[in-house]
């Protein structure tokens, strides 16, 4: 039997326990005793970019901002999206993350964190929103899987990207027809009409865990501005 690897291990702010676990050659992301990612169930991350950057036939220089570095599955599917003239930014909470992407993982994402196009911000997300809301150059497309949706936050403080505040701040953080997609771990009926309330155009798609999975567990939100 292959041996499971305790690689690293960190807290958050909040004193969640985060751990990344190497095991057969892959990795997984766990947080507190929950496995929230892995390198081998990657299909619902892929399916966050392919929907919020679908504008590539339009936008040739695209800003895309990605909440959540994770294992780097959704920035590296949104960099095969976006062209080569076209920056994705993304903000991780925890310099812990970034350092296990760029130093414990064996090479696993060396070539989309050297790509040109990238731009790794440890920061909290909501600060690069607020930013681009209010003055900032805006996003083409912004991309958030930092929690497991609005009735299930991985970190308390993500609530004010849900609120109306927060949704306001988003909009205002887009360029004219931006889009917005958000990963919810289930169908989040509440987050759907606050989009519709907030005036975005919006639009829920199940996603599976996987290519083969029977069951489409998880859930897309796209918000596009009107």
């Amino acid at each position: 039997m292959k041996p499971t690897t305790n690689v690293a291990e960190t807290h958050a702010p909040d004193g969640a326990h985060f751990r990344l676990i190497e095991h057969d050659g892959d990795y997984y992301l766990y947080m507190n005793d929950r496995q929230v990612m892995s390198t081998r169930l990657t299909l619902s991350e892929r399916m966050l970019a392919d929907i919020g950057c679908d504008f590539r036939p339009t936008r040739k220089k695209a800003r895309v901002l990605v909440g959540g570095l994770g294992l780097g599955f959704s920035l590296r599917r949104a960099l095969e999206l976006v062209g080569p003239e076209a920056q994705v930014e993304v903000a991780e909470l925890l310099p812990e993350v970034v350092r296990w992407n760029t130093e414990l993982m064996k090479g696993y994402n060396d070539d989309i964190l050297q790509d040109d196009r990238t731009k790794i911000l440890v920061a909290d997300v909501h600060d690069c929103i607020r930013k681009a809301a209010e003055g900032g150059p805006q996003y083409d497309a912004i991309l958030l899987d930092v929690d497991d949706g609005p009735s299930s936050l991985l970190q308390p403080q993500n609530s004010q990207l849900y609120q109306s505040e927060g949704l306001s701040l988003l909009k205002q953080a887009l360029t004219p027809n931006g889009r917005i997609a958000f990963w919810a771990v289930e169908r989040d009926p509440r987050l759907f009409r606050s989009l519709k309330k907030t005036r975005f155009w919006a639009e829920e798609y199940p996603a599976a865990k996987h290519e083969r999975a029977k069951r489409k567990e998880h859930y897309i939100y796209l918000a596009e501005k009107q």
